[in-house]
């Protein structure tokens, strides 16, 4: 096992022909995501409240959270990484149909029911992530961690929408808060044992 993989990396998989030859996606895939989640929970958390000022995180799900994640599970693809290859690719893709969604969708649906659809459009995710966090029981401590806090808040912004309830939401966005660190220190462990050439900063690996 490679001592410099990153939490973005499964560490189960030794490297081999197709792993080589480009640098480890994983910090980009993370750093992408926990920007995005981070500037948008702030919205969701309650801490900005002039909603108009929410738009400022569509250029950042279309080209950070959306295209740069994307490019990056392509890239963990090419690592033969199917796990990072299937979160960076699937969360990218939300950010990419969220910002279409908010631009496009919402604003054409029915006021009376559109909790509805952003609460399914949110449950859904909420489905996919809990599945992913059953995966991330294998790989270490940092992923599991996020996968785990951000499965509670796909959860609570689902149910605060499906119940148009404040509370839920708001606690939902604080979630969100503490998943965008989370990652936040994945990518940063990643670049900086990538860059130092050794695991200085712990990533915790599971049992595979």
């Amino acid at each position: 096992m490679n001592d410099t993989q990153t939490p973005g990396t499964d560490e189960r998989t030794p490297a081999g022909p197709a792993a080589t030859g480009i640098a480890d996606p994983g910090p980009l895939g993370l750093a992408a995501f926990a920007l995005t989640t981070f500037v948008l929970s702030v919205f969701n958390a309650g801490l900005i409240k002039d909603g108009a000022l929410e738009a400022v995180v569509l250029p950042l799900a279309l080209w950070y959270g959306g295209i740069a994640q994307v490019l990056a599970g392509m890239w963990e693809f090419r690592k033969n990484n199917t796990f990072g290859a299937v979160a960076f690719t699937s969360y990218g893709s939300f950010w990419l149909s969220f910002a279409a969604y908010v631009q496009f969708v919402a604003p054409k649906l029915p006021a009376a029911h559109a909790h509805q659809a952003t609460g399914l459009f949110l449950l859904s995710w909420a489905v996919f992530t809990l599945y992913m966090t059953i995966v991330a029981t294998r790989i270490n401590g940092v992923l599991l961690a996020v996968f785990t806090v951000l499965s509670l808040t796909f959860v609570l912004l689902a149910a605060g929408e499906l119940a148009q309830s404040t509370g839920v939401s708001h606690a939902g966005g604080w979630a969100g808060l503490l998943t965008a660190v989370l990652a936040w220190y994945g990518s940063f462990a990643g670049v900086a044992n990538a860059t130092w050439k050794d695991r200085s900063l712990p990533t915790w690996p599971l049992a595979g």
